[in-house]
């Protein structure tokens, strides 16, 4: 029965013909094989945190959360294995509970397996792991798109785990995951504030050989870089450091600049009590930085977005840009922003994060798979959704033309110029790959149609999609 899909922000709206919540492989495979009954493009969708359509259909969508059984923990292997749909947060608990984590802890709780499997995902490590969750995928299993059964191990198919770790759901509907895991482990967050006109790239490049995870947050034109490194322990006050972590990133940020955007409707008293409650901010991590910093295990960093109200939810965008190029680019974005504030009366009420992401070739689609990278992540809690759209249009050319790489389910308004510069052989390639795995486009939504090699361009798109 046809249903509206809304994703986490509320920027996207999908609706689809049929709307289905399967609770077994048999019931997916079932779909897939009906196409009359459930009508091209089919998309399995998790939470829908993502910001871009990639998860949008007019045709079917799969709702996993259905399949979310832990099937296994294995202390011995080091492994974690579930049903795709189960919440990253959810698996995280069960680790906890025996002293166990992830390898990467990523921010966005409600992430489902699934997704982390095949899609882009990113953090700023945890102590000298790579930055992206699917790095640490063993083995998958998925549906293909005639409904036939299929898997995959990193020891037995290194090459086909190599494109299914960013395979975004294009050759089938993944059901079962299985994670490489390690003991629970305590890291120590550090402060070190610097004004980015007096940074050198020497500089930087000794903060980053001297941590082992790193954000950087910039707010007016001061950078804070938050430095991570691994501890024995955390000390007595982790938990509140790690709760009140939470509760700012959960609804407290967002919420204080959606209010000063909503209620004040002079543009100069505006700016002044944006640039106060950013001071607010410079102040909170200069505090920080002159008490040492402050611990926290791994997964508490992890948030759960599910009970997030509305009137607190906040959108981002995502571009990577090449470690040795990341100062020159941020010193631009802030020139950039600053200029765009006076021309279009619209700035960013949230610090613009920045994270520090290893070179990481364990798959096909990874952003840092030519080297390591550095991010620009500007952050918005908006109450004018054309405003930001707008803003983030103009930002991508601004990224574009620095050698920016975008994420696909973070990066909206991204178009095949943006990501054809920015992967270049390995766009063509994927594209094949998509093509050989789903010849008929049984998974082809419009955004991923757009985006591939003109092969499979909107012109082809209906022929396509009916086989």
């Amino acid at each position: 029965m046809g249903s509206t899909v809304h994703n986490y922000d509320g920027g996207i709206t999908s609706s689809p013909a049929q709307l289905v919540s399967p609770r077994s492989v048999d019931e997916i495979r079932a779909i897939l094989k009906d196409a009359g009954r459930y009508p091209s493009p089919v998309r399995a969708m998790g939470s829908y945190h993502s910001l871009t359509p990639c998860a949008s259909s007019d045709g079917t969508i799969i709702d996993m959360s259905g399949m979310s059984r832990i099937i296994r923990i294995d202390p011995h292997d080091m492994t974690f294995t579930a049903e795709a749909g189960l919440q990253f947060i959810v698996a995280s608990r069960a680790l906890r509970a025996m002293n166990l984590q992830f390898m990467t802890n990523i921010e966005i709780g409600n992430m489902t397996l699934g997704a982390a499997a095949c899609c882009h995902t990113k953090d700023g490590l945890d102590g000298g792991e790579f930055g992206q969750v699917g790095s640490y995928i063993t083995a998958i299993k998925w549906v293909t798109p005639s409904g036939e059964l299929a898997e995959a191990s990193e020891e037995n198919d290194p090459g086909l785990m190599y494109f299914m770790r960013s395979s975004y759901g294009l050759s089938g509907v993944i059901y079962e995951v299985t994670f490489r895991i390690k003991p629970l482990e305590a890291i120590h967050f550090r402060y070190l504030p610097r004004p980015i006109g007096e940074l050198t790239e020497k500089e930087v490049d000794g903060i980053i050989d001297a941590s082992r995870g790193l954000i950087c947050w910039t707010v007016g034109r001061k950078a804070h870089f938050q430095t991570r490194h691994p501890i024995d322990r955390v000390g007595p006050f982790g938990s509140l450091f790690a709760a009140s972590r939470r509760t700012l990133w959960n609804f407290g940020e967002a919420r204080v600049g959606r209010f000063i955007d909503s209620s004040i409707p002079s543009k100069p008293l505006r700016d002044a009590t944006l640039d106060t409650w950013f001071v607010g901010n410079k102040l909170l991590m200069s505090f920080l930085h002159l008490v040492g910093g402050a611990t926290l295990y791994n997964p508490d960093k992890t948030i759960d977005y599910s009970q997030t109200r509305p009137s607190a939810r906040y959108a981002f965008t995502f571009w990577a840009f090449p470690r040795g190029e990341w100062l020159q680019v941020l010193r631009d974005y802030v020139d950039f922003s600053e200029k765009y504030f006076r021309e279009h009366d619209f700035r960013c009420n949230m610090a613009l994060g920045s994270y520090f992401i290893r070179k990481d070739e364990h798959s096909l689609l990874s952003y840092s798979h030519d080297g390591d990278v550095f991010s620009v992540d500007p952050i918005h809690a908006y109450t004018d959704r054309p405003a930001w759209d707008r803003f983030l249009e103009e930002f991508n050319e601004f990224a574009s033309k620095r050698n920016g790489i975008p994420l696909l389910n973070q990066s909206p308004f991204i178009t095949r110029h943006h990501v054809t510069a920015a992967y270049r052989a390995r766009w063509t390639e994927f594209s094949d790959q998509v093509r050989r795995k789903d010849p008929n486009g049984r998974m082809l939504n419009p955004f991923f149609a757009d985006l591939l090699s003109p092969e499979l361009a909107p012109s082809n798109r209906d022929s396509v999609a009916d086989g």
